[in-house]
C-alpha cells in the first residue's frame, strides 16, 4: 500500500464519514428551525453539512457558518451559495443580523471556562435579531454518557483513498467535576504512525444554563430531553434548548 503524508484537511474531510449527516438525529431536529429562519449563523459549523442540507432543501435567506478549523472550512467551501467565515465568537461580531443562531455537535460544551461561556452567550445575544432563537444541546450530565464513550465513539472508516482509518476514543480519568477529558486517536496502515487529540468538555446542569442565559439577556423557550423532542428527565441523553432573546 502506498503511503501518503496525512494531512489536518484529511482528518476534516473523515468527520462526515465518521458521522454521516444523513443519519444524524439532531439535523433533523435543528433543519426544521433552519428552514423556518429567514437568516441563519451555525457556530461551531464543521465541514458545514447542516447548513448545506438547508440549501439543498430550498432554504433561500441567508446562511452563515462560523469555524475556527480551516481544515473543516474547505469541505464546507464546496457549497459556495453559503457565507463560510474563519473564526470564532471571539474573534467576529455580528449585530442583529440572525433570526436564528445554531451550535450542533454538542459544541456549546466545548466552552470550558465560565468566562468563555457568558462572553459566547452575548455575543451570540447581540448576532441576533429581536425577537431571535439560539439552539443548542449539551449532554445531561446526570446520563454520566462519558462512561461510553469508548464504544461510542471508537470505529472506523473507509477513506476517499480506499485506506481504513480507525478512530480510538479513550477517557482521560479520574473524571473530577463538570469537566471531562478525552484523547482521540487515528490510525491507519498507510500512515507513519498514528495520530492524536485531546479534548476537554464542560458538563453543565439545566439549573446552571438557565442561569447563563438569564444573565446574557436569552430567555428559554423550550427544552427538550432527546431528539424526538421529549420533555428533559434526569435519565434524559440531551439538554437540548431554544432560547429567545429577551
Amino acid at each position: 500500500m502506498v503511503e501518503y503524508q496525512f494531512t489536518e484537511d484529511h482528518l476534516a474531510a473523515l468527520y462526515d464519514r465518521f458521522y454521516p449527516p444523513e443519519q444524524r438525529r439532531d439535523y433533523a431536529c435543528y433543519l426544521e428551525l433552519v428552514m423556518a429562519a429567514r437568516s441563519v449563523l451555525d457556530v461551531g459549523c464543521g465541514t458545514g453539512a447542516l447548513l448545506r442540507l438547508a440549501r439543498q432543501a430550498g432554504h433561500a435567506g441567508r446562511l452563515c457558518g462560523l469555524d475556527p478549523a480551516d481544515g473543516m472550512l474547505e469541505q464546507a467551501r464546496r457549497r459556495s451559495d453559503i457565507d463560510w467565515v474563519l473564526g470564532d465568537l471571539s474573534s467576529v461580531r455580528w449585530e442583529h443580523e440572525f433570526d436564528l443562531v445554531v451550535m450542533t455537535g454538542h459544541a456549546f460544551q466545548e466552552l470550558v471556562a465560565d468566562d468563555e461561556i457568558r462572553a459566547a452567550l452575548v455575543a451570540i445575544r447581540s448576532a441576533l435579531t429581536d425577537g431571535g432563537r439560539f439552539a443548542f444541546e449539551t449532554r445531561n450530565p446526570l446520563a454520566r454518557a462519558w462512561e461510553h464513550w469508548s464504544t461510542d465513539y471508537s470505529g472506523e472508516v473507509v477513506d476517499e483513498h480506499g485506506v481504513v482509518v480507525r478512530r480510538e476514543h479513550r477517557l482521560e480519568l479520574p473524571v473530577d467535576g463538570d469537566v471531562v477529558r478525552f484523547t482521540t486517536t487515528f490510525t491507519s496502515p498507510a500512515w507513519d504512525g498514528p495520530r492524536v487529540s485531546h479534548g476537554r468538555l464542560r458538563f453543565i446542569d439545566r439549573d446552571t444554563l438557565a442561569t447563563f442565559l438569564s444573565d446574557a439577556g436569552l430567555a428559554i423557550e423550550e427544552q427538550f430531553g432527546d431528539w424526538d423532542r421529549r420533555p428533559p428527565t434526569a435519565a434524559s441523553p440531551e439538554i437540548i434548548t431554544i432560547a429567545r432573546r429577551a
